[in-house]
């Protein structure tokens, strides 16, 4: 399935239904009356989060959605039936934008099931009934439904994780995922083999942690250099990054200062979260390297990097308790056992 995290469309609600002009003709009643119902309220535009979705795809094949209009009055005072709500679902973790300059944020859906009506239907209009007074005793006089709301609006998607990885290309973030979680994500001896985000739950110690593989960063990215760092948006949420350097680069510390300033150009707080440092591809490197990469990136990053190698499994135990003790995750409740059958 194609991953897509951002989609323009067009909304409008629906229209109230008109009043209706009636009178009442019976039998018995010499003089009847205006009799004319009211017409029934537009339906509304309400955007749900729901799980299972995990991208926008639905929004590249439809991008206009209209509510149904409300039910036009009829006589003996019957109300026009209400429009149908139009309810459009979303994957959990979805902004709702306004399109205009600034990109107004409208509506923030992080929670399965939450929902948020984004526009109004109109009103229904006043059928004659309403207009019946004492020095108008036969009007004909009727409201017009009031119209609906419109506007365009940019869905942008932003994952829900408890770990982003980030790093520059081929620093191994994508074996990483596939060695702690049962992501498959593809690997390859080239850079950006990575396109598109990736999500996948490690089960550690009675605790699941969802991790976040982001296309890799290179100098300039916020000027659009590579594939930009727009993808950045996805670990906005996230509660600490595991910055991945690679152990057998040439400038390990050069490699770290770069992927910081463009997490610094970005902005949004990701500067500012908790951070692990590791040293990845730790099988592949010589024991000086090793020794004089992880002096160095301790040096410069405050903290003693976790060495790593995905293809053995060397010290993934001790970053996956790292990554729990710094995300502060909540210890998963045992299951209670199943009470024995009780005809009582």
């Amino acid at each position: 399935m194609m991953f897509i995290d951002q989609a323009k469309i067009h909304l409008r609600s629906g229209w109230g239904g008109d009043g209706c002009v009636s009178f009442r003709r019976e039998k018995f009643i010499e003089f009847g009356g205006p009799d004319g119902g009211d017409g029934g309220r537009g339906g509304d535009i309400v955007f749900a989060a729901v799980p299972g979705l995990n991208t926008l795809i639905d929004f590249r094949y439809q991008q206009h959605f209209r509510a149904a209009r409300g039910t036009h009055g009829m006589g003996a005072n019957r109300t026009g039936a209400a429009g149908a709500d139009l309810v459009i679902p979303v994957p959990v973790g979805t902004q709702i934008l306004a399109d205009d300059d600034d990109r107004t944020l409208l509506a923030d859906l992080v929670e399965a099931g939450q929902r948020v009506v984004l526009l109004r239907g109109g009103d229904g209009g006043k059928g004659n009934a309403h207009f019946k007074s004492s020095t108008n005793r036969a009007p004909r006089q009727f409201q017009k439904g009031f119209p609906g709301q419109e506007m365009a609006v940019w869905l942008r998607l932003k994952l829900l994780a408890d770990v982003g990885l980030v790093g520059l290309p081929n620093a191994g973030k994508s074996s990483l995922l596939n060695a702690i979680t049962r992501a498959q994500a593809k690997v390859g001896a080239y850079a950006f083999t990575t396109l598109k985000p990736q999500l996948g739950v490690a089960s550690h110690r009675g605790r699941e942690l969802v991790v976040a593989d982001i296309p890799g960063l290179i100098a300039g990215a916020a000027e659009g250099a590579g594939i930009g760092d727009r993808f950045l948006g996805h670990i906005e949420r996230c509660r600490a990054l595991l910055h991945l350097v690679d152990a057998t680069s040439s400038h390990p510390t050069a490699d770290y200062r770069t992927v910081r300033t463009e997490l610094e150009a970005y902005g949004a707080g990701l500067a500012e979260k908790p951070e692990i440092v590791v040293l990845s591809k730790c099988d592949a490197a010589d024991a000086r390297r090793l020794a004089q990469a992880r002096r160095n990136l301790a040096r410069v990053a405050g903290e003693a990097p976790i060495a790593i190698s995905s293809a053995t499994g060397e010290g993934l135990v001790a970053l996956l308790d790292r990554a729990l003790e710094v995300t502060g995750l909540p210890a998963r409740l045992p299951e209670p056992l199943e009470a024995p059958w009780s005809p009582v």
